[in-house]
């Protein structure tokens, strides 16, 4: 296999795992905690007007992971959820330390969506194929 072919394979294995989560973390937020609850938490943390921030949070995770899963716009939706978890990281986990709870996971989503924005969806991706990459 050529090493784009296995690039591509890569690119689609992170684009998979990191929508998945973004996905599920989005999907908790809406099917679970509710706009209210989540505004509530930003409202907490000092955010202004935190039903809007709430609302941005959510799509974001939610409808950005669908994008990462699916190789769609994921330049766009891998930049938002790099920013998402510069947030997380500053406001929620850095001090909580390095371990789970603290910054250890967010900033590997950090990461992986950084790489994601840098590199694009790759070739195994559905808007590479209609020009949305």
């Amino acid at each position: 296999m050529s090493s784009s072919g296995t690039s591509a394979w890569g690119l689609l294995l992170l684009r998979l795992a990191v929508g998945a989560v973004f996905v599920m973390h989005g999907g908790q937020k809406i099917f679970v905690t509710g706009f209210r609850g989540v505004a509530g938490f930003l409202a907490h943390l000092g955010f202004p007007l935190p039903l809007v921030a709430a609302i941005v949070l959510m799509l974001v995770e939610f409808v950005g992971g669908l994008a990462l899963i699916f190789g769609i716009f994921t330049r766009w939706a891998a930049a938002l959820s790099a920013c998402v978890m510069v947030v997380a990281v500053l406001l929620v986990h850095l001090k909580r330390g390095f371990f789970t709870p603290g910054v250890e996971f967010p900033m590997t989503l950090l990461a992986a969506s950084l790489a994601l924005a840098l590199s694009g969806p790759g070739a195994l991706a559905l808007g590479t194929k209609v020009g949305k990459g």
